[in-house]
């Protein structure tokens, strides 16, 4: 990396069952790379140069899982809104709901599964997103 650049921004989507009751979440099981294979986490991907980061999450959900989705409010990290993951990075995640599409793992993962609010910590996520599944808990209607 350059000096005086940033590291890439990542933005992901927390996909509730509804805005209206959120009760479930769509999460997702890393196929690849090989180190994070079988570890769980939420949908979405790097921002391109140039790219918006809403822009890129639409583009990432659409070549993940073939959906579309109607972006709501982001949820609060704890570095300028952001959330601090691998190789000094940080995400960008909003609660999102589909709109068009069933999920399906298209790349990058091996299996999509709903989440009901109490079961979140017991998946094996990646380590960074152990915070953000924990904050995904106190998202209710």
């Amino acid at each position: 990396m350059q000096s005086g650049t940033r590291p890439a921004l990542v933005v992901a989507a927390a996909i509730v069952d509804s805005f209206a009751a959120p009760t479930r979440f769509l999460c997702a099981r890393r196929s690849a790379p090989a180190e994070l294979a079988g570890r769980w986490e939420l949908p979405g991907g790097k921002v391109e140069p140039g790219e918006a980061a809403e822009a890129a999450l639409h583009r990432e959900l659409d070549e993940e899982l073939g959906v579309t989705v109607r972006l709501g409010d982001r949820l609060p990290g704890p570095e300028d809104g952001d959330w601090p993951i691998l190789a000094g990075r940080t995400m960008r995640v909003w609660l999102a709901e589909l709109v068009a599409g069933t999920p399906s793992p298209l790349a990058d993962h091996s299996e999509l599964r709903w989440v009901a609010h109490e079961a979140l910590e017991d998946l094996d996520w990646l380590d960074p997103d152990r915070p953000i599944a924990a904050a995904l808990r106190a998202v209710r209607a």
